[in-house]
């Protein structure tokens, strides 16, 4: 039997792999996005994924993975060939999963490799217009004056919506009950259908509803009000500690070339670095951010020890 030895140099191996990046890509990239249509991850996503295509020539296709809190969509990419032909577009659950779940099969900080931070957008507290409360102070009193008489819908156990509505518990002692959705899609619909009386959201899948009048915006978990709402006031103006938010950001499968996620990351940067695109995200009330890779990491391990203390400290349990 003869055996071949083939000699490949360090420089020839980096230039093949540059080659690679640089043709990148050369078929359809599958975007995941772990929630039904609807919500402000897959509003996000798609417009990304259409501005990668436009600049890249080939179709960045959303593929809508929801359920488990978005543990299904997570899993299915970071089991994924890492070849630069799988994304997705992830929320909060990446970093809260881990406290609420301690079964997974996968970790996904482990599993799947950040490529850049796109979007933070701050809470939006939206009631139905039956619900007689107009302004954070009205909610509180109203919430306390009735306790357990209130429901809010969120966009599954879990989601960032559901944490976003128990950290609002915590922090001003109130008594509402939680209604679990397969997304936002379906909770802002049962929300406009007055199902639910209270959702606790990102703008991106509110405002519209707000804008005609189909919702009624009652607060703002931020530190300012929002160029996109102006008229909202914040928690904190009306002398109520509430912040929070939620984020948007893509990653690949561990494993993916350096140079496949190098190129991601400055074709996403720059997208986002346009007024259009960073006018186009103000007017649904996010803020654009397009960091490094590292930055994300950091930004994910920080946000898991934050919300770690959050599910214990409120109990939270999923099934």
């Amino acid at each position: 039997m003869t055996y071949c030895c083939l000699l490949v140099l360090p420089g020839t191996l980096a230039l093949n792999y540059e080659a690679v990046a640089a043709a990148y890509p050369t078929k359809p990239v599958r975007l995941i996005v772990p929630f039904p249509p609807g919500g402000g991850t897959d509003i996000l996503a798609r417009l990304i994924g259409q501005r990668l295509g436009e600049r890249l020539n080939e179709q960045f296709v959303v593929d809508n993975r929801p359920g488990a809190g978005t543990n299904i969509g997570m899993e299915l990419a970071a089991r994924a060939v890492p070849d630069g032909y799988t994304i997705i577009m992830a929320s909060i659950g990446l970093s809260a999963n881990r406290s609420l779940y301690p079964r997974m099969t996968f970790d996904p900080m482990r599993d799947l490799t950040p490529v850049t931070l796109v979007a933070i957008a701050p809470t939006i507290v939206a009631g139905h217009p039956s619900v007689a409360a107009k302004t954070p102070q009205d909610l509180v009193a109203l919430a306390k004056a009735r306790p357990g008489h209130l429901n809010y819908g969120s966009f599954g156990a879990g989601s960032g919506a559901h944490l976003a509505a128990e950290l609002f518990k915590l922090e001003t002692g109130v008594d509402i009950v939680h209604v679990p959705y397969k997304g936002g899609g379906p909770a802002i619909t049962a929300l406009l259908a007055g199902e639910v009386q209270l959702v606790f959201s990102s703008m991106l899948p509110v405002l519209p509803h707000v804008k005609s009048g189909r919702l009624r915006a009652i607060g703002l978990a931020a530190a300012r009000r929002s160029p996109a709402a102006p008229e909202v006031p914040t928690f904190r103006e009306s002398g109520i500690p509430y912040e929070t938010g939620t984020w948007f950001g893509i990653l690949a499968p561990t494993g993916t070339p350096a140079e496949v996620v190098r190129r991601l990351h400055r074709e996403i940067v720059d997208i986002l670095s346009r007024n259009e695109m960073r006018d186009r995200i103000a007017r649904e009330g996010a803020g654009l951010v397009g960091n490094t890779p590292d930055e994300f990491a950091r930004f994910i391990k920080d946000e898991s020890v934050r919300w770690a203390k959050v599910v214990k400290t409120a109990k939270i349990k999923v099934d």
